[in-house]
Formats: structure tokens, C-alpha cells, sequence
């Protein structure tokens, strides 16, 4: 095995080992076995490339062709041209799967499932590094620095894990890391010929009882602060937070038995505002349902239940298939009141979210598609890419209707909830807690504390509704609200849980839809203004129980108030007694958006993007020519030498070539089967030597000959005679030598010719003559 070679593959086992590191963000980890695959091929694309050899940047061209084809086969064979052709249709079914997958980083726990968009992006990631490895390894020859891309591969890796990635990971890579280090040096020594190692001195011998030389105690050093490095790096990362991205947090980390893996919330908070902004309301669901009053009828995407400092996000939480019928709600006596609502729900083809509004507590969910049940806030997420868009569900949920005395009666929280849903951080300002108990002051208990919190933030406090203040959800953030009294549903929620959890009172925010506007034919129209966030306050017996504090927003829950009011509710109106409670065909668009915006796809920023997402319009043939010009330009790089060389050799046997160009067509022929031209010979003793040295006799042995004669004659000979079959003669002697070379030479000669050196040699002396001329 030549050096070359070994050098490739410690390259290639170096990288697939370090990518080992990612194994344990991921299950299953069989993506493993589709990037090794993968590196294999790039890896013999390097090694072609340089046995032939190609320029540099040539070959790391080649490289990348044949990963985008390979990719391209393997993540997007159906949208391909003749199916393995990267086109357009490719190019935005992949931007896609990385869209997907970015999300998918941003709502899995670790382990997170394997879709395909986290999939594609950890396929590729390995190829960039496995790339970077092989090209300063084995390309430049530069095997200490091809460390860096392994050592930061290993680095994310280990501060994405958590921990996970632990000393096994490390020690692979590591070890993958030595074994480039001693391909090199083994590379670099041979160059050198044989090795002599002087007298033995003691305590200086290897394993092997050899002499320790220099250059291994050098790569041994190397090896050593690349290991102490890659161990202190991962500790200084940042640290992240939700998603796959996140290390956990409060609440039930990890994944049991029969779990199904974890997830944690992508924050839906971050567009909220630009809701509440929009100059046009449009429906993201329609419903209908059987309650008599739906003024309470809110319907819950996620709850957020981790503040920490910086901003409120949700835990890290087990997931598991969709039961049935829910459970129980925790805390939730069977004195309490409730009243079982039966509602039926489409969702706008425009609506895209992979959670589902519902309202809450949920006690049995019908949902067409892909959807996940985490426990602890009772929520469904969409499975892998599904989402609410065009989504018909049905959702029985119970009416909780505790009375004042009931919460005011209310006993303390079991211990774990309590300290879980009471944590503030560190940094809280003072003044929070500070006019929380200014606020509550007098009060008897932690129900009547909550109505005066409430309260003061909705009628008592002065405060001012307004969707045009910065946002703003960290500790700073409510200090200042509490000051400027100003801001919108963000704020009020935020800042009654925060306040709520100083006085022990365990709080959470939940965010999602107000119930929506009831239209004439008794349906109940959601658009994406009704968007809204509200603070949930457990009381044991109640559970969790919902509060309003935001001023005109929503309806005040009865149990919050001094007397019941008879009248109808403040919130949306109520539907007829008589609605049915099954879903209108299709969810219509909202009143405010005209009919002839609305065939022009401009209802709103949502609306334009599931016009968008429309595959009409017809395929661009102009671009799918660009592209697939593009792409066979691109798989046609590697062959550039053997259309040279068919070319130069058409033009030297043409008939009117002559003696000497057919002379120097057998002499790069000769050369292409490995025997190098030296133009110190003669044509006759250079003809004696390509008999020789390419095994020729018979009609191949007298071709050369007679062509060398003929080179002669024309050199020398007063009055040369004409030359003719010089092109069979060239065919003769090609076909010798081809008959006399094994399969490796024969390849090689016809795909990577080495007299295609003179391309390099040629361009070398244009560039020297450009720079001489304009120097």
C-alpha cells in the first residue's frame, strides 16, 4: 500500500470516528452508516485524483461534485434530473429539509428522532469536516493541522450533548486523530528511505524495542495537546437552552420506557407581537362546538414554565403517543364542577404550527395526522413534519368551574410541583417582589392574592394596553413594565406569573388563542390578532386554573369575580344552543380580507407564504437547462483529461500531421503506460527503449521502428520521401502496449493519463510569459 493511500484512509477513519461523537444526539444513529458511506466516496474521488494526478484545486472540485450527486441521490432522487442531476426542483427540496431540520434541532430534546432534515445536516456536516481532513491531510500534506475541523466536530458534538458525548467518544476521536499523525510520519519518513536509529540508549526504546525517534516523539506531543485541548474547549463553550440544542432544565428531562424521546418548545412567543401588529386579521381555524358559552373557551398551544432570567421557554419534556382518553388533570378534584365540551376544529391551509390549539384541559383528542402527547402541560406536537396546516380535529374538553370558596380553600401544592413552578432567578429584580406584596397586601390567602394581582393589572393598576412596546420577557423587561405600565399581553402575563411565583404561588404562562369571533352560521372564526398569552395559578383541588390580566383582552374568569354577572359574556359572542357541533367544509377567509385579495394570495404574511408554497406556475424550462448544463459541467471535471488527450491525439495522427507528431503521440502513449520520455535518446534509441520497457514484438515492435526511421528521414534526409500509415502505426503501438499492462495501467492510462502533465506545464509557461509581459 502506498503512502498516499494509507494517508486516505487514516483521513477517512479519523473523521468517521470523530463524527462517533454525534452518535448519542440522535436515535436511531443509523445516519452514521449513510456518512461513512458517503466519505468513502469522496475519499476515493481524493485519492483518483491525486494518482493521476489533477491539480489541486481540481481535485477538491471532484471531491464536492461527486458529494452533491451522491446527496443529491440519496435525499433527493425524485426531484432529480434522470435521478442523480442536482436541478432546481433539488436545490429547494433540500433548502427545505434544512428549514425542516432546523426547526426539528430547535423542538427535539436530545436524543432527537432521526428526520430527515436533521439527518441531511448531520450527513453533510460530517462530509464539510471529512473534506477539510482529507485536504489538508493528504492534498497539502499538512496531517497536525487537519486536527482542528476533528477537534471542533468533537467540540459541538460534546456541548450539544449535555455530557452524553463522554470519554468513549473522546477516545475515539482522539485515536483516529494519532493515526493521521503516524500515516503522516510513517508517509514522510519512507520518503526518506530506510531509517538508521544509532546506539540504544536506556529508557528510550519504543514498544516495539526500536529507538524512540524524534519525529514520533513529535507527533506524540502533537497528539497529546490536541487531546488537553479538545477537553478544555467543550467546557468553555456557551451553554445552549431548548430543543436539541438545549442541556435540559427543570422539569422531567430525558426519555423513559416507552417514551418515544423528548421535546422542548420552540419558543412561540417570537412572532406573537407581529401577530397582534397585522393591519389585516385572517382566520388560522374555524370550530364549532357545543358549549353554551365558549367566553372561556381559550385554546392552549404550549405552556412555558422555565424562567430564567433571560426570558420564559418550556422544559425539556418526555413525549409518548397519544392516548385514548387523557388522563385525569393533576390536582383537579371530583367536587369540583366541570362540564364535558365536545368542539370540532379545521385549520387554515395558511396555518402552520407544529403545535395544536386546543382547549384545555383536553380530555380525548381525534386529530388526523402525526401528533405527539407530552403529559405535563397536556399538549400535542406534531411528529416529525406535521403541523396544523389543513388539520381537522376534534377535541372533548372539560369546563372547570371552581367557585371562590373552593380556591380560597384551597390546600398547599404538592411539594415537587411547588418547587418547580415557584423558581425565580437570581437576578429578579426587587421591586418585583416588592409590589407583588404591596399589591397583595391584607390578603388572607393565595387565591384572594391572585384576584388582586389580576385585578390591579387589569382595572386598579393603571395600566395601558399597547402591542407597539418593545418586547421585552427577561427580568429587566418586567421591571420596566412595572414602571412605564404599558405593553401588551407579553408583558401581563409575564410579569403576573413572575410576581406570582415570588409570593410561592407555583405560575406558568400559557400561550395560544383567545376563543375567536362566532359568525352566522353558528361556526366560531379564530384569526391570528386572537393570538394571546395568559398566566395559569395552581390551586390543589382546581389545578391549573386560568387567569386574565391583561386589560382589554379576553374575559375575566367568573371564579375571579365578585359576583357572577347574568349577562352575556364579555368575551366573543356565544353561539346558538342549536350549532351543531361538526366543522364547516373548509375554514373561511377572514371578513376583513376582500375576495379579490384574496385569489391574489395578500391576506396576510401567512396566507402569502401557503400561496407560496403552491406548486403551480409551471416549470422554468430556461433555468432546468442552466442547471442541468451546470450539473454535467460540473460531473464532467474529472474526465477533462481524457477528452484532452482524445483531442491531441486526433489532431497528431491526422494525415496531413506528419512524421513528428505522430513521433510524440507514441512517445505520451508510452508515457501514459509508465514509461517516461527522455529526450536525451535518440528517436531510434528511444524507440529501442518503449520495445524494451513496453514488452513489444511483432507488428507493435516494428511500428515504433518504422516511425522512428521515418522521424529521422525527416530530420536528417536531404529530400525526405512522403510518410504514410503513421495513424496505424500510433494504433499498433498503443495496442501493444495496452495488451502488455495489467488492469490498474490500463485504467489509468485511458482515464488519468500522465502525459496530461502538459496541460500544468503549458499553462505554467503562459502565465509566466502573461506576467513577464505586463511586469
Amino acid at each position: 500500500m502506498s503512502g498516499r493511500t494509507r494517508l486516505t484512509l487514516a483521513a477517512w477513519a479519523a473523521s468517521l470516528m470523530a463524527a462517533g461523537a454525534l452518535l448519542p444526539l440522535v436515535r436511531p444513529a443509523t445516519w452514521i452508516f449513510t456518512a461513512g458511506f458517503l466519505l468513502v466516496l469522496q475519499s476515493a474521488t481524493g485519492l483518483l485524483g491525486r494518482r493521476v494526478p489533477l491539480a489541486r484545486p481540481v481535485t477538491v472540485a471532484a471531491q464536492v461534485a461527486v458529494d452533491v450527486v451522491a446527496l443529491t441521490v440519496v435525499f433527493a432522487r425524485e426531484q432529480a434530473i434522470l435521478g442523480f442531476l442536482p436541478g432546481p426542483l433539488v436545490v429547494q427540496h433540500v433548502t427545505e429539509l434544512f428549514r425542516l431540520g432546523a426547526e426539528d434541532v430547535g423542538t427535539y430534546a436530545i436524543p432527537a428522532p432521526d428526520t430527515e432534515g436533521i439527518r441531511l445536516m448531520l450527513v453533510v456536516g460530517v462530509l464539510v469536516i471529512g473534506l477539510l481532513v482529507d485536504v489538508l491531510a493528504v492534498t497539502f500534506r499538512r496531517a497536525a493541522p487537519a486536527g482542528l475541523p476533528l477537534l471542533a466536530l468533537y467540540s459541538v458534538a460534546a456541548g450539544l450533548s449535555g455530557g452524553k458525548a463522554g470519554w468513549l467518544w473522546f477516545l475515539l476521536a482522539a485515536t483516529g486523530y494519532l493515526l493521521l499523525l503516524l500515516a503522516e510520519g510513517r508517509d514522510r519518513l519512507s520518503a526518506w528511505g530506510r531509517v538508521f536509529g544509532g546506539a540504544r540508549r536506556s529508557g528510550s526504546t519504543a514498544a516495539g524495542g526500536g529507538t524512540t525517534f524524534a519525529p514520533a516523539r513529535t507527533g506524540r506531543r502533537i497528539g497529546l495537546a490536541a487531546m488537553g485541548t479538545a477537553l478544555v474547549v467543550p467546557l468553555a463553550l456557551p451553554g445552549f437552552s431548548g430543543g436539541l440544542l438545549g442541556g435540559g432544565g427543570a422539569g422531567s428531562g430525558g426519555s423513559g420506557p416507552g417514551r418515544g424521546g423528548t421535546i422542548a418548545a420552540v419558543n412561540p412567543l417570537v412572532s406573537l407581537q407581529d401577530n397582534l401588529r397585522q393591519p389585516d386579521d385572517f382566520e388560522v381555524l374555524r370550530y364549532r362546538t357545543n358549549a353554551r358559552d365558549n367566553s372561556g373557551l381559550y385554546l392552549r398551544l404550549v405552556a412555558l414554565d422555565q424562567f430564567d432570567g433571560a426570558s420564559w421557554k418550556s422544559s425539556v419534556r418526555p413525549i409518548e403517543a397519544v392516548p385514548k382518553g387523557l388522563p385525569w388533570p393533576d390536582g383537579l378534584a371530583q367536587s369540583v364542577r366541570t362540564t364535558e365540551i365536545t368542539s370540532n376544529f379545521v385549520a387554515s391551509e395558511a396555518y402552520e404550527q407544529k403545535w395544536l390549539p386546543m382547549p384545555f384541559p383536553a380530555s380525548r383528542v381525534e386529530a388526523e395526522g402525526r401528533w405527539r402527547y407530552e403529559p405535563a402541560g397536556r399538549m400535542l406536537v406534531g411528529d416529525d413534519k406535521q403541523t396544523t396546516k389543513g388539520v381537522r380535529y376534534q377535541v372533548t374538553s372539560l369546563d372547570v368551574q371552581p367557585t371562590a370558596e373552593q380556591l380560597a380553600a384551597a390546600g398547599p401544592a404538592p411539594e415537587a410541583l411547588r418547587r418547580e413552578y415557584t423558581k425565580v432567578p437570581a437576578g429578579l429584580p426587587a421591586d418585583v417582589k416588592a409590589t407583588a406584596l404591596d399589591v397583595t397586601r391584607d390578603a388572607r390567602d393565595d387565591y384572594e392574592r391572585a384576584v388582586r394581582l389580576q385585578n390591579w393589572f387589569a382595572e386598579d393598576g393603571g395600566f395601558r394596553y399597547d402591542v407597539d412596546v418593545t418586547s421585552g420577557t427577561g427580568t429587566e423587561a418586567i421591571s420596566r413594565f412595572l414602571k412605564d405600565k404599558q405593553g401588551f399581553c407579553v408583558h401581563f402575563s409575564f410579569s403576573m406569573a413572575a410576581m406570582a411565583r415570588t409570593l410561592g404561588i407555583p405560575a406558568r404562562v400559557a400561550v395560544g388563542f383567545m376563543p375567536g369571533t362566532t359568525q352566522t352560521d353558528g361556526s366560531v372564526s379564530v384569526g391570528i390578532r386572537d393570538a394571546h398569552a395568559w398566566p395559569e395559578l395552581y390551586f390543589e383541588g382546581a389545578g391549573w386554573t386560568r387567569f386574565e390580566p391583561t386589560p382589554s383582552r379576553g374575559s375575566t374568569p367568573g371564579y375571579t369575580r365578585s359576583t357572577t354577572p347574568t349577562g352575556n359574556p364579555t368575551g366573543p359572542a356565544q353561539p346558538s344552543a342549536s350549532a351543531s357541533a361538526q366543522p364547516s367544509a373548509a375554514p373561511s377567509a377572514a371578513e376583513s380580507c376582500p375576495p379579490e385579495e384574496r385569489r391574489l394570495g395578500e391576506c396576510g404574511k401567512n396566507a402569502a407564504a401557503g400561496a407560496g408554497a403552491d406548486g403551480g406556475g409551471g416549470t422554468d424550462w430556461a433555468e432546468a437547462a442552466l442547471w442541468t448544463l451546470a450539473a454535467l459541467l460540473v460531473l464532467a471535471l474529472p474526465f477533462l483529461p481524457l477528452l484532452w488527450r482524445e483531442r491531441l491525439r486526433a489532431r497528431r495522427l491526422a494525415p496531413a500531421a506528419g512524421p513528428l507528431a505522430a513521433w510524440r503521440e507514441i512517445g505520451d502513449t508510452a508515457w501514459d503506460y509508465g514509461i517516461e520520455p527522455d529526450d536525451a535518446l535518440t528517436p531510434r534509441g528511444a524507440a529501442e527503449r518503449i520495445v524494451e520497457e513496453g514488452g513489444l514484438d511483432g507488428p507493435a515492435a516494428e511500428a515504433v521502428r518504422r516511425v522512428a526511421r521515418a522521424v529521422e528521414e525527416a530530420l536528417y534526409a536531404p529530400s525526405p520521401g512522403p510518410a504514410s500509415g503513421l495513424a496505424g502505426d500510433a494504433a499498433l503501438v498503443r495496442a501493444g502496449l495496452d495488451a502488455g499492462a495489467v488492469r490498474g495501467v490500463r485504467l489509468r492510462a485511458r482515464f488519468a493519463p500522465r502525459s496530461a502533465a502538459r496541460l500544468h506545464w503549458a499553462a505554467s509557461t503562459r502565465w509566466t510569459a502573461l506576467r513577464a509581459r505586463h511586469s
